[in-house]
């Protein structure tokens, strides 16, 4: 666990840092990174650690399947475990493909995706309810993401894609983003997914950046949402457990 007070006594190094114990492999960006987005860093209430995984655009990861960057990911893992982390994470649900290939290069806890809480969650629901995921790209959204991070392929997807401002600033790297056109593409895109499948009764959201609309979507659907702020936050608990004696 990351050393977080002194006791006095003797401790050991070892580690390039200490404190930040989850370590979030980013893609390469530039669009906005405001509040409750996985990237801003006043997001969390502990410390984290960024590693910018150089040439992983999000064009590249989400519409091209991450192609040919699985060892480039390896690689920023590998260096950020060197360096002190004790867990990792990513910037992009899309690469719940690496969770299998990079846990094993690394051989400490990795919680790659959102997607990953598809399954957690379907089993908090009461019979007859299933969870609905909400993505960037229903388009680019397949199975073989769905079945890397332990979720149905059946689970039911909705996506904003369809919206005017989300879907194209994030994929296309924008410098600029509209926010309260962003929150309308991701509310929208939840309360239609929840129209179409009346046996919804919980949203993940895919993507990291949807977590500043958390709850406006949830106040829309009336619904609990999850997202990979949730995610990680529980991730980090696990890692360093919270003190009481």
């Amino acid at each position: 666990m990351s050393a977080t007070r002194n006791d006095g006594g003797k401790t050991r190094g070892g580690k390039s840092y200490t404190g930040a114990a989850v370590a979030v492999l980013m893609l390469e960006t530039r669009f906005p990174r405001i509040h409750g987005d996985i990237g801003c860093a006043t997001t969390w209430d502990f410390p984290v650690h960024y590693k910018v995984v150089r040439g992983a655009s999000p064009d590249h990861v989400v519409r091209r399947s991450a192609e040919g960057l699985l060892p480039l990911f390896i690689e920023a893992a590998r260096e950020v475990v060197a360096e002190g982390a004790e867990g990792i994470t990513t910037s992009c649900g899309f690469l719940s493909i690496f969770q299998d290939e990079v846990s094993a290069a690394v051989g400490v806890p990795c919680a790659l995706s959102s997607i990953m809480q598809v399954g957690l969650v379907g089993r908090l629901l009461p019979p007859g309810r299933r969870v609905g995921l909400l993505t960037i790209s229903g388009s680019s959204l397949t199975e073989r993401h769905l079945a890397s991070a332990g979720a149905p392929v059946d689970t039911p997807i909705g996506t904003t894609e369809g919206g005017c401002e989300f879907t194209r600033a994030i994929l296309d790297d924008e410098g600029e983003m509209d926010i309260a056109l962003a929150c309308e593409d991701n509310v929208s895109a939840a309360v239609d997914l929840v129209r179409e499948h009346g046996d919804i009764g919980a949203l993940v959201l895919e993507c990291a950046n949807m977590a500043p609309y958390a709850p406006a979507i949830g106040a829309a659907v009336g619904l609990p949402v999850y997202s990979i702020e949730s995610f990680v936050s529980w991730f980090q608990r696990g890692l360093v457990p919270r003190e009481f004696l």
